[in-house]
């Protein structure tokens, strides 16, 4: 009798540490409102990783900023181990900081020059000091956790550390306030390839030691492949496509998810054709009705430009707002065919 291999795991079964629903970002410029984010729910869960994926300007850092309040989100709601931060009092908010922390894409500019490695890590201490803390200590304990010892490196100025030192002591210094979520924003696109698999390899162990709810932002898919559970694919402020990454990565239900994928260069083979049609990627200031994806999709039809798709369950754990994913029938249409989308 054989046994039919069990489902991979969808991380459904782990707590959830931070949720957002309906989050939107709209910016006031001078030529009109930009959406950057629009309707954006998200789930951070324990020890699990989310990779948010897309190309620039699709909001990435605008969801980050606004799951930490940098500022507060336009519309939508964002709890912390069930709290809601938009009801909190501003001395309540800065109490649960310590809580989320985030390292950013660029690990030399987001460090003080003046400050030592020991005075860098310690700054969420001092920001919130707490007597029963031995200073020396946490800071001597984050850095042997990234690999730097104190002994070494606690007396350097962020001047005499190279790119992936600089941001083993970014990532030191958010874990040295012992957060439930933390957030890297293009954390490894400045750095060459082997101080990336430092730090990837790094960010993985201590998400599962700590267990941490992690959110990576990357618009590269081979790196996401290597850190992330799952990903959450975003195109012009709204979510294209959710899942378990490795599903996402090998079958993806989005065209745009496709597109993305086609675009990744490999060695030995020339570049994919993306199927995308020759248009220029929508402004968010002014993006398309219905699916904003419509004008380049070689698939769009009526439905696409009048109404837009919602996310809906295409498997365990998966989701897609697409009106024809791919795989099913519709989709499977000749591309010549496809009606041509209107705006």
């Amino acid at each position: 009798m054989t046994t039919a291999p069990a489902a991979p795991s969808t991380g459904a079964d782990t707590p959830v540490v931070l949720r957002a629903t309906g989050l939107s970002v709209v910016h006031r410029t001078r030529s009109g409102p930009l959406h950057a984010v629009s309707g954006v729910d998200v789930e951070l869960r324990e020890r699990r990783t989310l990779a948010l994926v897309g190309e620039s300007g699709s909001g990435k850092s605008s969801i980050a900023k606004a799951l930490l309040r940098l500022p507060p989100p336009t519309t939508g709601t964002v709890t912390l181990d069930g709290t809601d931060l938009g009801s909190l009092a501003p001395r309540a908010l800065r109490a649960l900081r310590p809580r989320m922390q985030m390292v950013f894409q660029d690990p030399v500019s987001s460090l003080n020059p003046r400050r030592t490695v020991r005075d860098l890590v310690a700054e969420p201490l001092d920001a919130h000091p707490d007597p029963s803390v031995d200073r020396a200590a946490v800071v001597e304990q984050q850095l042997e956790a990234v690999g730097l010892p104190a002994a070494l490196f606690g007396d350097r100025r962020p001047a005499q550390l190279s790119g992936g030192q600089a941001q083993r002591v970014a990532i030191a210094r958010a874990l040295a306030a012992e957060p439930r979520v933390l957030i890297a924003d293009e954390a490894v696109s400045a750095l060459d390839v082997s101080a990336q698999a430092t730090v990837l390899n790094l960010l993985r162990r201590l998400t599962e030691e700590r267990g941490l709810a992690s959110l990576f932002i990357s618009h590269d898919l081979g790196v996401v492949r290597a850190v992330s559970d799952d990903v959450a694919v975003l195109h012009l402020g709204r979510l294209c496509e959710q899942g378990p990454t490795e599903e996402v990565l090998a079958a993806p239900a989005h065209p745009y998810t496709a597109a993305l994928l086609a675009a990744v260069p490999e060695p030995g083979r020339p570049l994919g054709d993306t199927g995308l049609l020759p248009a220029d990627p929508p402004s968010p200031l002014d993006p398309p009705s219905g699916c904003r994806f419509r004008t380049r999709c070689p698939f769009a039809d009526d439905r696409c430009a009048a109404e837009v798709p919602r996310l809906r369950e295409v498997s365990p754990g998966r989701t897609v707002a697409c009106h024809r994913p791919l795989g099913t029938k519709a989709a499977s249409v000749d591309t010549g065919a496809a009606s041509t989308p209107t705006r």
